[in-house]
């Protein structure tokens, strides 16, 4: 753990408003990754999202240290995303329909408006995909690529054995291509 990160909770720990505004502001886009990926309801995953912070803020002073903080925050977000499911009687592998909004993540730099739409398009068609997958092949996907965290942090966030990680993720990348193949085989990807 570095100490820009060890100054920054001492910071929220005396009060520091601002410290803890910026601290959300890092680790709010894992914490969506991880509710988005679970949580279909719109309106719940940003309840959920701000109640992963307000249990951040309040468990802040027990961090041990032992881990990255954003392995001890993912765990929280996803232990606050399986509680609601649990707590409304959905599972995991609830396959859900689709909302519109897709979170993309494309780079600007520098390309032409065709490269941009035809990118725009694929990382649209890469996203559904995945959103159409079980949620718990989605979370791990988000988790080792978009955050790239390693086996063993994502197997210590979703409390499952390392070689479970690695083999949801080697069905979850096989399932994704069979699902991108089978529907745009006849297209260019």
């Amino acid at each position: 753990m570095n100490d820009e990160c060890r100054v920054t909770i001492q910071m929220i720990l005396a009060g520091n408003k601002d410290a803890f505004k910026s601290f959300v502001e890092e680790y709010q886009r894992l914490v969506s990754h991880i509710v988005f990926k679970m949580v279909t309801n719109r309106a719940d995953r940003e309840d959920i999202c701000q109640d992963v912070f307000i249990k951040v803020y309040e468990n802040l002073g027990s961090f041990r240290f032992e881990s990255k903080i954003s392995t001890w925050i993912a765990q929280i977000a996803y232990n606050a995303s399986v509680s609601y499911l649990r707590k409304n009687k959905l599972t995991i592998n609830d396959n859900p329909a689709i909302e519109a909004d897709v979170v993309q993540y494309i780079s600007d730099g520098g390309c032409t408006p065709a490269d941009y739409t035809e990118s725009r398009d694929t990382s649209l068609r890469l996203a559904i995909e995945i959103d159409r997958i079980p949620a718990l092949y989605g979370t791990i996907l988000s988790l080792y690529h978009l955050e790239e965290m390693s086996y063993a942090e994502i197997g210590q966030v979703m409390r499952m054995p390392e070689g479970t990680v690695k083999s949801y993720l080697f069905r979850a990348r096989k399932l994704l291509k069979e699902r991108l193949l089978a529907k745009y085989q006849r297209e260019e990807l």
